[in-house]
């Protein structure tokens, strides 16, 4: 063995065994009843919504999936695929609880845009439905930003209905993507 790997070695070794027997390490946090709300998201999906590509547009129709999975106990990672008017589209979002800002947070990316959404909000006050707003490129004005919603309402076990809304430039909101979600049910053997 060269000298230099038996250094590594014994430098690694030497670095574990101190961790290992540090008295003062800190306590990992653990999910607070917030992070484990978002266990309702967990699963498999199936999604059909309706959108508006702009003011006077028919709406078009959607269908797609979600995969929901839990990243530690901290934080839900949902994939979303789909179609968007004969594109393929994928987005990736995650939310997680912040207990200093006591509020969720998270971020969203896609395959049709280069924003990072960063989002925060809140569930209601009933705990079925998480609400989360996030500024991000304005889709009516160019070279503008305003204000976004997204929500995600539990109205079963099973079933979710989702939301997107903008904020127009008088203030007034304008709900322009609606869609239910339908977990899928896993196959028995």
């Amino acid at each position: 063995m060269k000298p230099a790997t038996i250094l590594t070695v014994g430098l690694l070794s030497i670095g574990i065994a101190r961790i290992a027997d540090a008295q003062a390490l800190p306590e990992l946090p653990k999910p607070t009843d917030e992070h484990k709300w978002l266990k309702k998201f967990v699963g498999h999906w199936e999604m059909t919504s309706k959108g508006v590509m702009g003011e006077g547009q028919p709406p078009v129709e959607t269908k797609g999936t979600i995969k929901s999975e839990m990243l530690g106990g901290f934080w839900v990672v949902n994939t979303m695929t789909g179609d968007v008017a004969g594109m393929k589209f994928k987005g990736m979002q995650t939310v997680g609880y912040d207990t200093k800002k006591k509020k969720y947070v998270g971020t969203w990316v896609d395959s049709m845009n280069n924003y990072l959404w960063k989002y925060q909000g809140t569930v209601d006050k009933s705990g079925k439905k998480l609400v989360l707003e996030a500024d991000g490129p304005d889709m009516v004005v160019p070279n503008k930003t305003t204000k976004y919603r997204d929500a995600y309402e539990f109205k079963s076990g099973d079933e979710m209905l989702v939301t997107s809304s903008m904020q127009k430039p008088d203030g007034k909101w304008m709900t322009f993507m609606t869609g239910t979600a339908k977990r899928k049910k896993s196959k028995q053997r």
